[in-house]
């Protein structure tokens, strides 16, 4: 019998396999993508969100990474378990296909494996680094400190 964090790193190896997703993931999974729910995100990452499609719901996510990017790195640098529970720390580098935007974000990942099956993950990153691979025009105006003033990326 497979560990959750072995089951976790059997994932991770094959992420553009369905039959392998298929085999580690729970139908009745909670699939977290970046956020719970932002429809602004959705737009730019359609696979961002909240997900209980099974293993569809990553089959897509991964499928819609290879489409959207050249994935240059995924590099795991920390993986730990403790019971069912698993967190994984790392980072990767990818290039936007439309634009040619190379980032490098760090990621993480919260997921619960119970009896060689996925049933909790949520994949975390620097979306706002992501989704400006996309970005054809400034981001936009800020005022984030409440004694600084607004600036504009």
């Amino acid at each position: 019998m497979k560990t959750p964090k072995e089951i976790i790193n059997l994932f991770l190896a094959n992420t553009t396999n369905p039959d392998v997703i298929e085999s580690v993931v729970d139908p009745k999974v909670t699939y977290i993508s970046l956020n719970f729910d932002n429809p602004d995100l959705q737009k730019i990452m359609p696979w961002a969100g909240t997900h209980h499609e099974g293993a569809k719901g990553f089959i897509d996510t991964f499928a819609g990474f290879n489409e959207f990017w050249t994935i240059q790195n995924f590099e795991v640098q920390d993986i730990f378990s403790e019971d069912e529970k698993v967190a994984v720390f790392g980072r990767f580098t990818y290039t936007s296909k439309t634009l040619n935007k190379q980032v490098t974000s760090p990621f993480s990942i919260f997921a619960k494996v119970k009896g060689e099956k996925i049933y909790h993950f949520m994949f975390m990153e620097d979306t706002f680094a992501t989704a400006g691979s996309f970005r054809i025009t400034p981001a936009g105006t800020f005022h984030s400190d409440p004694k600084g003033t607004q600036f504009r990326l």
